[in-house]
């Protein structure tokens, strides 16, 4: 059944701060588009770690913004994917896992190819990851990153 309102918008309480340099975003703690439409995505209850499952693509944007400016460093970001048996449509279509510092920030960006399936009908699961470095040159050292299922530039 569909929502009024189609899109998710993360819960800050479902981003845990484990130290100054590392955090933990569980499924809702991301902005999703989509998200509340459960004809595109199944959400985990409140307050689990359970995965979040896109069923069909519609438009693929998971996005998550760290709660306080970060200090300096190099950091490392990770989502770990998982492709079911059966899955298909993806094979040409690459996920882009962007990045920047500050809202004003330049992306760098990482493209993400994604198997269908593999010899023995397995799921497949894909752990990519990605660095930036944060510098002290700007007064809005948040990280804002996320996963994208196409990109124009815009």
């Amino acid at each position: 059944m569909s929502s009024n309102k189609p899109h998710y918008e993360a819960d800050p309480d479902e981003i845990l701060k484990r130290d100054s340099q590392r955090w933990t975003f569980k499924p809702r703690g991301f902005n999703i588009i989509w998200g509340l439409d459960q004809r595109y995505w199944n959400l985990p209850a409140e307050g689990t770690t359970d995965p979040a499952e896109l069923v069909q693509v519609c438009w693929l944007e998971l996005t998550g913004t760290t709660k306080d400016s970060l200090p300096e460093g190099k950091y490392e970001i990770k989502f770990k994917l998982e492709v079911k048996p059966g899955a298909f449509g993806l094979s040409n279509s690459p996920i882009f896992m962007m990045a920047k510092v500050g809202k004003r920030g330049r992306y760098k960006w990482n493209k993400i190819k994604l198997q269908e399936k593999n010899s023995d009908n397995r799921t497949v699961t894909v752990e990519p990851t990605f660095q930036i470095e944060v510098k002290r040159t700007t007064d809005d050292n948040k990280l804002y990153f996320g996963l994208y299922e196409v990109w124009t530039g815009k």
